[in-house]
């Protein structure tokens, strides 16, 4: 039986304190009922004893404490998924906001979901095209792996979240199986228009579900939107079997919302003013992706943060590089140069790729043209470094091939513009083409027959 309680005490922020409450679990729904008849919904935070502190999901103007009452639904927040969410537009709180009609909900789940029993894993080993040469070359994608991408403000993180939800896509029998979630968290209205209008333009639309949060919603519902984007994940992924990207921007936005709620609950704060459960929080999130034994779906997932003054070990990355399978990271020193998108390559990881490549899966020359490039990549910078600091004329003919080589792979390989999709093989020979520039002597870390076969035979 759903009480009404008229014992609501006080307001700070956008929590609230209900006095003499029975029956009242953590997370449970509840609705404000103002004089005037509107309801305002809020969620339960905290219970002790027999007080209970709520957050509010919208703002708490105009709220007269004495004759206003509370019911708390029996429930906690929840989504109603079906297949026809695809190819429609929620905002934060899993209501459509594209102006078509409600979702039919085959059923309704708690967004807060359940960790997947790590006894129920299934590996990750099966590749997953992005169309992005430095993800799908040098970092591969797997799927039900979770892969960030490290930015910085003013980055274009937000127009390499678009493509790698344009262009991404499965190979072999399960094409036509993938469905892209995109949950953007915080973002400023043009942001949100500009992904919406860009999945629109491309198509893209048709096989994605997408969420927006923007930056002037409340901060309690900036929480629950990943969480509702999992839930339609796991629901396509585990009850329909498709094979699920979920694109997710941006978390910084999603752990300042934490920070401002636990300063709101007094809550003691942890390294730089963030809860001192920030970590298990962030887990809540990322371990929900993943394959499942026996299931045929999977999610994948990319989460995209941007680093607080470009800082690697401010905690928001630093602890989500401890849960995820590695990162990719955007340069700020790319990106001045004119390279889009600028993924800086040496510092970025894949830890999953050698699982996603080789015959079968891409090509049987990928982890050999892989492992070259980054290693004459790498010498590259290295040489580049000494010419500036020694001049040209220390370096030898050999060294000046791998500094004219790392030119050419940033120009050509790193940066292709955000409406280039490059297939697999594409990207591969794009990368034997680069090899070419050094003596074959150079390329150690392939075997012999397959430069044989795929290095570009020079002219004369």
């Amino acid at each position: 039986m759903i009480r009404e309680y008229r014992t609501i005490q006080e307001i700070n922020g956008p929590l609230m304190v209900v006095r003499k409450v029975s029956g009242v679990t953590y997370d449970e729904l509840g609705e404000i009922e103002l004089p005037d008849g509107s309801t305002r919904r809020c969620q339960v935070l905290e219970v002790n004893g027999d007080n209970a502190v709520v957050q509010l999901f919208e703002a708490s103007a105009g709220i007269n404490l004495a004759e206003s009452k509370i019911r708390f639904l029996g429930h906690p927040l929840e989504l109603g998924v079906s297949g026809d969410m695809l190819g429609r537009v929620f905002n934060g709180m899993g209501r459509p906001i594209d102006g078509g009609p409600e979702i039919l909900a085959e059923e309704f789940r708690d967004i807060n979901g359940l960790p997947m029993n790590p006894a129920a894993r299934d590996y990750p080993n099966e590749f997953i095209q992005t169309g992005i040469s430095t993800i799908d070359g040098l970092n591969t994608l797997v799927r039900g792996q979770k892969l960030p991408i490290f930015s910085g403000s003013g980055l274009p993180h937000a127009a390499l979240a678009a493509q790698i939800a344009r262009q991404a896509k499965v190979l072999g029998d399960d094409a036509g199986n993938f469905a892209v979630v995109f949950a953007a968290i915080g973002i400023t209205f043009e942001e949100s228009n500009f992904f919406v209008e860009e999945f629109r333009r491309t198509g893209a639309i048709d096989r994605t579900v997408l969420f927006t949060n923007l930056a002037n919603d409340p901060a309690v519902e900036r929480i629950a939107t990943p969480r509702m984007a999992l839930t339609a994940a796991e629901y396509l992924a585990f009850e329909k079997g498709m094979h699920v990207l979920v694109i997710m921007t941006d978390i910084t936005n999603y752990a300042e919302a934490l920070r401002e709620v636990s300063a709101a609950k007094k809550e003691v704060p942890g390294r730089r003013g963030y809860p001192g459960y920030l970590y298990t929080n962030l887990a809540t999130i990322y371990e929900r992706a993943g394959r499942q034994l026996g299931k045929s779906g999977s999610i994948t997932l990319i989460p995209i943060l941007t680093m607080p003054e470009d800082d690697k070990t401010h905690p928001i990355p630093d602890l989500t590089g401890y849960i995820t399978e590695g990162q990719i990271i955007l340069s700020r020193e790319l990106y001045r140069k004119g390279v889009n998108p600028p993924v800086d390559v040496l510092p970025s990881l894949s830890r999953l790729k050698d699982k996603g490549v080789g015959p079968g899966k891409t090509r049987e020359d990928h982890a050999g043209t892989m492992n070259q490039l980054f290693a004459a990549y790498s010498t590259g910078k290295e040489n580049k470094e000494l010419m500036s600091i020694l001049g040209e004329a220390a370096l030898s003919p050999t060294d000046l091939l791998y500094a004219r080589f790392a030119d050419e792979f940033e120009k050509r390989y790193v940066s292709q513009g955000t409406d280039e999709n490059r297939s697999i093989e594409e990207t591969l020979d794009l990368g034997w083409e680069l090899l070419s520039i050094l003596p074959k002597a150079e390329l150690k870390r392939i075997k012999p027959e397959l430069i044989d076969k795929y290095l570009p035979k020079k002219e004369g």
